[in-house]
């Protein structure tokens, strides 16, 4: 193998929830955990495992309640329809408000906008998404650029799951400076 593990040290969380899109929560862990960082499925604590929408479990390795913005480098907000489910939870959006705050990287895809639209860290930002969720965002204080992958400081968003490599790609890239 001998590849290059740009990430050692790093510790991102991927955020879970019941109906996450599969590939939007295991391409960017397994991607991720490929360039050497410590990756942890955090749940909000609802469950241990939580089904994707087209029903492939996850079991979370650690809840919204047992990590702080201090324990990681980067937070990562699979879509489908779990941000819906996620953003009913205080602690969650006070993880990533805190993450964000913190200028760590803080990475949604497709859906996972929603996420970020109720911790209230849209205001004057550049993002993308979902285009069904456009007018949250816009509506948030956002500017909706409709491009595969969108970096606004500590702030990475892209669209769907064919935006996948772009969307690693700029996390990975993020995580390294």
């Amino acid at each position: 193998m001998g590849g290059k593990v740009s990430l050692r040290g790093k510790r991102v969380a991927i955020l879970v929830e019941d109906f996450y899109e599969e590939l939007e929560l295991w391409y960017p862990l397994l991607r991720l955990r490929e360039e050497g960082a410590d990756v942890v499925v955090v749940g909000t604590g609802s469950k241990e495992i939580y089904a994707g929408k087209h029903g492939y479990p996850v079991e979370a390795e650690a809840t919204i309640f047992g990590i702080g913005p201090e324990d990681i480098d980067a937070v990562v907000i699979p879509g489908g329809y779990a941000p819906d489910r996620m953003r009913r939870f205080p602690a969650l959006l006070d993880l990533v408000r805190q993450v964000f705050e913190a200028d760590k990287v803080v990475a949604t895809i497709c859906h996972g906008g929603w996420v970020l639209v109720s911790a209230g860290v849209l205001s004057g930002r550049k993002v993308t998404g979902f285009i069904s969720i456009k007018d949250d965002l816009v509506n948030a204080g956002a500017r909706y650029i409709d491009r595969a992958v969108v970096q606004d400081g500590n702030l990475v968003t892209s669209r769907v799951p064919d935006d996948l490599p772009a969307f690693c790609q700029a996390i990975i890239a993020a995580l390294e400076n």
